[in-house]
């Protein structure tokens, strides 16, 4: 009998896989290789592990490119192993830490190079990778990178590259829930607190320009940023890619099993019940009107967890410029098409930015 959680993840998460950077090869060694989804972590971190040791052999070799690419490849691939693996969360735990350590080591041998950054939120220590643009001069401006539900900074290197490219500096955050900061705090939905802390610690930055910030969120993260956009005024610019309006108001009881036990986990609600309520307190009801910088609304009306109206509810409702590009062949992220709008969206936010001026 096919494991119907495994059949979801196979079926609905190849191209998310392989547009953060997973070799389309990987996917199917390691998705053909298991039949029950309770293999999942194990299968993702001996993939990982292969990349990392070649990673490692790389750095005793003097090969500094490769080991950067291969540290970075075995953090995607660790985090992909554990980003909604809930049966056992001590492995899930340990991989998560396997990703934050190849990810940190791999930083100063990427091109550009990377630098972990800090910063104190309400008693704990949220991180985030900073990245700037080769061969220019800073200040730049840059923007904010926002994970989703069960993404986190481990999954941006190619966003981050389509930014680096037009001279955008990058700032790929582990918010509340979310990545190496899971352990600090649950997630939460007024994201203008942790968001705004973002932006004071970038401000302080002599690599930052403070008066050209932008965000970018995909997923639930495409909720976080134009809830941070509404409520902050040193946002000049704001991309939401498939991001709800209200989380799980319309189709909560539809949403996949392991989506709503990552809600239930990641946000520390002790029933599914909780979790739901939870999930309603994500909402732009009553902010959205309060988005007066250009916004970016990117959408597929074949997403599978969020409904396309949401987009076009937020589209209405933001007193701001709106470019609404809204797709009527793209999945949840649009990952099946990233070459529609990937770079239109790296283009926009440099022009808002006036990178390069």
């Amino acid at each position: 009998m096919t494991d119907a959680r495994l059949a979801t993840a196979i079926s609905h998460w190849g191209d998310r896989f392989t547009a953060a950077g997973v070799e389309p090869a990987d996917f199917r060694k390691v998705t053909t290789s298991i039949d029950s989804w309770s293999q999942w972590c194990e299968a993702w971190t001996a993939m990982a592990a292969e990349h990392e040791e070649l990673g490692r052999r790389a750095l005793t070799e003097g090969r500094s490119r490769s080991a950067g690419e291969h540290l970075a490849q075995a953090a995607t691939c660790y985090h992909f192993g554990q980003f909604v693996f809930l049966d056992d969360i001590d492995q899930a735990e340990a991989a998560q830490a396997s990703a934050t350590r190849c990810l940190d080591d791999a930083l100063v041998h990427l091109d550009p190079p990377g630098r972990k950054e800090e910063f104190d939120f309400e008693g704990v220590r949220l991180t985030g990778i900073l990245r700037l643009p080769r061969g220019a001069t800073g200040p730049f401006p840059t923007v904010l990178l926002i994970p989703g539900l069960d993404s986190s900074k481990a999954e941006f290197r190619r966003v981050e590259q389509s930014f680096l490219d037009r001279g955008v500096a990058t700032f790929a955050l582990d918010g509340p829930g979310q990545g190496e900061s899971r352990a600090v705090m649950p997630m939460r939905a007024d994201w203008e607190a942790p968001g705004g802390a973002a932006l004071d610690h970038l401000a302080r930055l002599a690599e930052v320009d403070a008066e050209r910030l932008g965000i970018w969120g995909v997923s639930l993260g495409g909720y976080y940023a134009p809830r941070l956009a509404s409520a902050d005024a040193r946002v000049r610019a704001c991309i939401a890619l498939a991001g709800p309006y209200t989380f799980g108001e319309a189709n909560w009881d539809e949403l996949p099993d392991l989506t709503r036990a990552a809600v239930r986990r990641f946000s520390g609600s002790a029933t599914e019940e909780e979790a739901h309520r939870f999930a309603l307190t994500l909402s732009l009801e009553g902010r959205a009107k309060s988005i007066t910088c250009p916004l970016l609304i990117v959408f597929g009306k074949k997403d599978r967890l969020i409904p396309w109206a949401d987009a076009a509810r937020l589209a209405a409702e933001a007193s701001g410029p709106v470019d609404l590009q809204m797709f009527e062949d793209g999945n949840h992220g649009c990952t099946n098409i990233l070459y529609r709008h990937r770079p239109y969206a790296a283009d926009w936010m440099a022009r808002q930015l006036q990178a390069g001026a």
